[in-house]
């Protein structure tokens, strides 16, 4: 073995031990570089204005920072709140003149025939509903244990953020010359990734905006109380893998029904599956992060796959995979076609 081949596999080494250890948090490193190929027009008009990358990098991170914690306190916040008057109204209705206490107890009276007790089915609605603002609290205490760790994700996917945004060309060039091929597939890699990133995270944040317009617009239409906080918690809820908005406007469909309203409950869930599911979830998303070079097909997969895989994150994650992993098998194929001619 000469001293360029040892050479060589220690530098193999070396990146599987880099790659080892920041495997915890590649998924925090992932999405800062795909935020910053998002950001990234927001910072050059900032290295323009300020002619000082550093300071232009900083000043995007900042204000990035700024409104994603913004927007999750101040919702976690509100969210807390109104889950607490929510919780006393849901119980108010089960109390005897409330709306929902006629249905209790005709579902208590059908449940009596079977041989439960009416009025212990009763009296377990009502101290469920009462212990529905406890609940909260306890739900807010539970957010808040694993504030830690996202703090921690939220650190790396700021300094994949200010890497990517100050040193991308050098990134490229260094990969390009460490890379055991050409220099050309390299850039063309890497290429595909940035842009498939960007194209990513604004597709998921369209959409989830998208669906709580179009949510917002149906609890309107079904005279939904608090019909704006449910549409913010339904764009929100988009990012919840699987479930997402049914999360949202499923229980506010029941409780139209059972508080006596069936007309705007089922106004309300038509809405949910026709438009908030059915237009945002396979119109809107994948128009949004699919490329027209590849196959719907590949992009639901993309969609659903990265969300079972990585979760939330994998609404970015998996279709950014997904088109690197089609990049490299569109230069195989260019390269088999070329040497067979």
């Amino acid at each position: 073995m000469t001293k360029r081949q040892a050479l060589g596999w220690l530098a193999i080494g070396a990146l599987v031990l880099i790659g080892w250890l920041a495997r915890p948090f590649a998924t925090g490193l992932l999405l800062g570089a795909v935020m910053a190929f998002t950001l990234e027009p927001v910072y050059a008009a900032l290295v323009r204005w300020t002619r000082r990358p550093t300071m232009a990098s900083v000043l995007t991170l900042l204000g990035s920072g700024a409104v994603i914690l913004g927007l999750v306190s101040g919702f976690a916040s509100l969210f807390v709140a109104r889950a607490v008057v929510l919780a006393r109204l849901v119980h108010d209705q089960v109390q005897p003149n409330g709306a929902i206490y006629a249905w209790v107890q005709s579902v208590a009276d059908w449940l009596g025939r079977l041989g439960l007790s009416p009025a212990s089915v009763i009296e377990r609605v009502e101290a469920v509903a009462g212990e529905l603002a406890s609940r909260s609290a306890a739900i807010a205490g539970s957010v808040a244990s694993g504030t830690f760790g996202t703090l921690i994700e939220l650190l790396f996917t700021f300094l994949a953020m200010d890497a990517v945004l100050r040193h991308w060309k050098q990134i490229v060039a260094a990969v390009a010359a460490v890379a055991p091929f050409e220099a050309s597939h390299t850039h063309a890699l890497l290429g595909e990734f940035r842009r498939v990133g960007r194209i990513t995270v604004t597709g998921t944040v369209v959409t989830g905006l998208a669906q709580g317009v179009l949510a917002t617009i149906g609890y309107l239409i079904a005279d939904v109380p608090q019909a704006v906080f449910f549409g913010i918690c339904t764009a929100f809820a988009s990012l919840i893998p699987a479930v997402g908005t049914l999360l949202i406007w499923i229980p506010i469909g029941i409780y139209l029904f059972l508080s006596g309203h069936p007309t705007r409950a089922i106004i309300e869930l038509l809405w949910g599956a026709l438009i908030i599911v059915g237009l945002s979830d396979y119109v809107i998303r994948p128009r949004l992060a699919s490329d027209s070079a590849m196959p719907a097909v590949l992009v639901f997969i993309a969609l659903f796959g990265g969300l079972e895989a990585f979760g939330v994150s994998g609404l970015i994650v998996g279709p950014v995979v997904m088109s690197l992993a089609v990049a490299v098998l569109r230069i195989y194929s260019r390269e088999e076609k070329s040497a067979g001619s």
